[in-house]
């Protein structure tokens, strides 16, 4: 007698009824998503598009946000590539890039020989030549009454 009661109640509970409250199918997904293995991953991405079929006025909030969370959140192709730290290591990057750039053209400046046509006499035999060959004779260095240095930049 006790047999057939415990053995009919086992059989009750076991039973699922149409009154029940369905659980999320997806609980904690944001937690737990990222460390499933692929295979769960995919069982995971399957059950919630099974949910995503039905109508999205009885799926509860913590299906819609798995749903939202599997398909928009940050992981997998989604990951950020930038990892904390990282902007420090590109400031100093760019910093120390540019410090390279200004110490290699310093260096590349001082190394040229200053330049023939920057002398005094080059200078002034181009204002000889100019005055000679008539270059702008009306407000250049041909000019009457001109009193500019003409080709003279350096003292």
């Amino acid at each position: 007698m006790f047999r057939q009661i415990a053995v009919r109640s086992a059989q009750l509970s076991g039973r699922r009824l149409q009154s029940t409250v369905a659980v999320p199918a997806a609980t904690q997904v944001e937690q737990t998503f990222i460390a499933l293995p692929k295979e769960e991953q995919k069982k995971v991405l399957t059950d919630l598009g099974e949910i995503m079929k039905q109508d999205w006025t009885k799926i509860s909030m913590e299906d819609k946000r798995a749903l939202y969370f599997v398909t928009y959140g940050p992981h997998n192709s989604r990951r950020p590539h930038v990892k904390p730290g990282d902007n420090m290591k590109v400031f100093l990057g760019v910093v120390a890039t540019i410090g390279l750039a200004w110490v290699l053209s310093s260096l590349a400046r001082s190394a040229a020989p200053k330049s023939r046509t920057l002398t005094r006499e080059w200078q002034e035999d181009s204002n000889r030549i100019a005055k000679e060959k008539n270059i702008n004779p009306i407000h250049g260095i041909s000019s009457e009454g001109y009193t500019g240095k003409g080709f003279i930049q350096s003292s």
